[in-house]
């Protein structure tokens, strides 16, 4: 299962197809911006085998600087992509991609040296080889999810702070 209605949350337990819809999107996303994209990564919860997550699709595109983030966004239009500004995305863009109401993939353009990529990725490495917290993770997702099933916003806001704190403790096991 992928997608969901705006604005309604949603926790699914993992699927393995998650891995193979994010590579098909990534090899068509790397034949439209070419060299533009330093890196297309597959984030989020999706990315995460064994996790429970919002069965949407999160990419994050690395580039050198924001005026090729710039000449990216015609072209993913093109490809179905909606483009959403910076929303919430200092110095990086969103995109949303739907199949009609349904919201399968959300799409992050950032600098390729920003804290923000980093963070992204430190934060998915860290619950891959963490699995109690994966499980924490997953546990706080349900719970907001029931909380929250109708205010996507206030949902992701109640996961900043477990987020804010397993990044720090990523980046400071990292200095180890």
């Amino acid at each position: 299962m992928i997608g969901l209605e705006k604005g309604i949350v949603k926790v699914a337990e993992y699927d393995k197809n998650w891995q193979d819809i994010f590579e098909r999107e990534k090899s068509e996303i790397q034949k439209i911006l070419g060299n533009k994209a330093i890196e297309i990564q597959h984030i989020g919860s999706t990315s995460i085998p064994k996790s429970c997550a919002k069965p949407i699709i999160d990419i994050l595109i690395g580039v050198n600087s924001m005026k090729i983030a710039d000449e990216c966004i015609k072209p993913l239009i093109k490809f179905g992509y909606e483009f959403k500004g910076e929303k919430g995305i200092p110095g990086g863009y969103f995109f949303l991609k739907s199949i009609e109401e349904i919201r399968t993939h959300h799409l992050h353009i950032i600098t390729y040296n920003s804290q923000s990529r980093v963070d992204h990725i430190i934060f998915r490495d860290f619950l891959i080889q963490n699995p109690e917290y994966q499980k924490k993770y997953c546990e706080l997702k349900r719970e907001l999810a029931i909380r929250f099933k109708n205010d996507r916003e206030a949902y992701t806001d109640a996961k900043s702070d477990f987020i804010e704190k397993v990044v720090q403790l990523a980046l400071k096991n990292r200095e180890k």
